[in-house]
């Protein structure tokens, strides 16, 4: 991970507040992305709350696979908010600063909720390895216990790699360069400011991100590659089409979610990757938590019922 940064600087002087360019000269079209943001934001929130709202109420829906669910749109509404209602202040009154330390909070949160995110996705793909390619040892191995386990240590773990990373940047110095590239305070538009030595956060940056999220992609993706298998054993040609239907739309969504984030924080930030940086982070941040609860559980068939009843 290299960093472009600018030979030479002005003056020594602290920044103490930065400005986000957001999607760059757009104050003539301030009000539509106001609007249009709000409903992505109305619609990921509604979506996710609707999941956690069900799974507490129904209680033959206390199994595994829906308390990963319910723990996954939980962090998704976390995951959004550090982010989407800061924009959408800044589109309605057109104040696009942030301060320093608001700044670093934000990347900090953000971050941590991404990389816990990356780790839950790890953990709910297991479950349903376990589910469907050993369903015999399925009570058994996936209890109370190692959900609330998996679930905790997919938060340990992304808070302690996100720490690492923000301790380092809370000492470095930001002069002169205060205007920052992207619509949120993500790391990599953010260290390109500092007129710090940034070589050992560079490489620590590119550790964390590598040990948050080529690990979780492997265990995700072999997950999905061994569920295949065992679905196109499925005597039943309308089983087995419903149920490949349900796997490679899981498997689309959680690649479309690891994929941007390997071209954000892994891939170098320079050329036709660094100008599609933020496409790539719309992806990751707004697009998924989105399209997330219809994808894992507002398709399935039990939860319509559910809503279908309700309604009724």
């Amino acid at each position: 991970m290299k960093f472009e940064k600018p030979s030479k600087w002005q003056n020594t002087t602290q920044i103490k507040e930065f400005i986000l360019l957001g999607f760059g000269n757009t104050e003539n079209l301030d009000i539509v992305f106001f609007l249009l943001f709000l409903i992505i934001y109305s619609i990921t929130l509604s979506g996710n709350l609707l999941i956690i709202i069900l799974v507490m109420m129904e209680k033959h829906l206390h199994t595994p696979m829906y308390f990963f669910l319910s723990t996954l749109a939980c962090l998704e509404i976390c995951y959004t908010s550090t982010i989407i209602p800061k924009m959408l202040a800044a589109f309605l009154s057109g104040k696009k600063t942030i301060s320093l330390w608001g700044c670093i909070l934000q990347m900090h949160f953000f971050s941590t909720l991404g990389a816990t995110e990356c780790y839950l996705l790890a953990a709910m793909s297991y479950d349903r390895y376990l589910a469907i390619c050993r369903p015999l040892h399925y009570v058994t191995l996936m209890n109370d216990k190692t959900c609330i386990l998996l679930v905790l240590t997919s938060g340990i773990i992304g808070f302690l790699l996100i720490t690492v990373l923000t301790s380092l940047l809370t000492q470095h110095v930001f002069c002169s360069q205060y205007k920052i590239d992207h619509f949120f305070c993500d790391f990599t538009p953010l260290i390109r400011l500092s007129c710090s030595d940034t070589w050992v956060i560079e490489r620590v940056a590119l550790i964390t991100s590598s040990l948050g999220i080529i690990p979780t992609f492997f265990i995700t993706v072999s997950s999905y590659a061994f569920i295949i298998r065992t679905i196109m054993k499925i005597q039943s040609v309308n089983g087995r089409q419903k149920a490949f239907s349900t796997c490679s739309s899981h498997l689309t969504v959680v690649s479309i979610f690891y994929v941007s984030l390997m071209l954000v924080y892994i891939m170098p930030t320079t050329g036709r990757f660094k100008d599609m940086n933020k496409s790539f982070s719309f992806m990751y941040s707004i697009l998924t938590p989105m399209v997330n609860p219809f994808i894992y559980s507002l398709r399935n068939r039990e939860i319509k019922i559910i809503i279908r009843n309700t309604l009724c």
